[in-house]
């Protein structure tokens, strides 16, 4: 391997750093194998995209995309503000929600403090912690999710953020709104909590909460959401952060002034004004989830239960040749071995015939 002549110019905690890894492009896939029905059921996209009140706003944008987009975001701040029952001012756009994520990261953390995240949680967590300087303290997994007391146990005066997906990637598990509530008030005031709502839309359970209705008791809460997913703009690179304004005071001040494009702000205006489409988006994935889980049990391959927009099962066998057996097929779903589970792969849920060619391959390769 070639050492990159100019890695001693960068802080040393970068050269320890590895990429975040994508999913599979289709047109890789499809140029690889001389074919062009590859199926992606990696990267956990809304197999419908946007719907069609999106695809009208994005044209009508298309007459301004000559001109810079407005830096701040103001008319789909103010959309977002209104949908939470929020002030402007504590709405913080992002290009995706990942972008938010490392603004928190370039704010709160530094060389000599720490932040909080648990085992199999989402993977730009440790590497926006890493980039910073600071140190990760990472707390092993309950049943495949967020173990509480054991990130507790972890918080110290040296605890600048603590990171927590709900639902968590890649594993889909979640938590409850009682506990999670008792956590972010047991944190240090000086400690800001991360709640990652990036597939919130698709949960139906009834204790599950939404951390924006907390804002106003914890000034320390920072809540993340996109459009990536259930509203389909993953290629636009739209999310956004709700917090106590002086937090998203802080964070507009490193935020990028053009970091939102045009398109993708006139998109998630319309996207949040369409929620037939979203009522459409979530029915297909629950129906896809027990499509996935009823054939996992027929065949007997193991699964964490869901309640996102993917599902994660175990191989029971190292999970690469499982994958590439699955992408000479035409199938590109998520191996996991980068999250320290390498007998597992994540599946998007896609259309009807989408899952059902995945189930038949995955019949066919884990074949006893």
């Amino acid at each position: 391997m070639t050492v990159n002549p100019f890695l001693e110019l960068a802080d040393p905690w970068i050269a320890g750093l590895s990429p975040y890894i994508p999913g599979k492009p289709l047109a890789e896939l499809e140029r690889e194998l001389g074919i062009g029905d590859a199926v992606k059921l990696a990267s956990n996209e809304n197999p419908l995209g946007p719907g069609p009140r999106v695809r009208a706003a994005i044209a009508s944008a298309l007459a301004e995309v000559g001109r810079y987009p407005d830096g701040s975001g103001f008319e789909l701040r103010c959309a977002l503000a209104e949908y939470h029952g929020l002030s402007p001012q504590a709405v913080t756009l992002g290009n995706g929600s990942n972008d938010i994520l490392d603004l928190v990261a370039r704010v709160f953390l530094h060389p000599g403090v720490e932040s909080v995240f648990s085992e199999y949680a989402f993977a730009v967590y440790p590497i926006a912690t890493q980039a910073v300087g600071a140190i990760a303290r990472v707390a092993p997994a309950r049943s495949y999710g967020h173990d509480l007391e054991a990130m507790a146990r972890l918080v110290s005066d040296k605890t600048r953020v603590v990171w927590i997906a709900n639902p968590n990637n890649p594993t889909g598990t979640w938590l409850a709104a009682e506990p999670l509530r008792a956590f972010i008030g047991s944190l240090p005031k000086g400690c800001v909590v991360v709640i990652d709502e990036a597939y919130t839309e698709y949960v139906s359970e009834a204790d599950f909460p939404d951390a924006s209705r907390w804002l106003a008791a914890f000034p320390n809460l920072i809540v993340t959401r996109t459009f990536s997913k259930v509203y389909g703009l993953a290629g636009l690179r739209v999310g956004y952060a709700l917090s106590d304004p002086a937090i998203a005071e802080l964070l507009n001040r490193v935020r990028q002034p053009f970091n939102v494009n045009s398109l993708a702000q006139a998109a998630a205006i319309a996207a949040l004004a369409d929620r037939e489409h979203v009522r459409v988006s979530v029915e297909l994935n629950r129906a896809g989830l027990r499509q996935f889980t009823q054939a996992f049990e027929r065949l007997g391959i193991g699964y964490i239960p869901s309640v996102a927009n993917f599902i994660t099962i175990d191989c029971g066998r190292p999970a690469g040749p499982v994958n590439e057996a699955l992408l000479k097929r035409g199938i590109i779903v998520r191996p996991l071995a980068n999250y320290g589970l390498p007998n597992h792969l994540r599946i998007s849920i896609g259309l009807e015939a989408e899952n059902a060619r995945c189930i038949a391959a995955l019949a066919e390769i884990l074949r006893p």
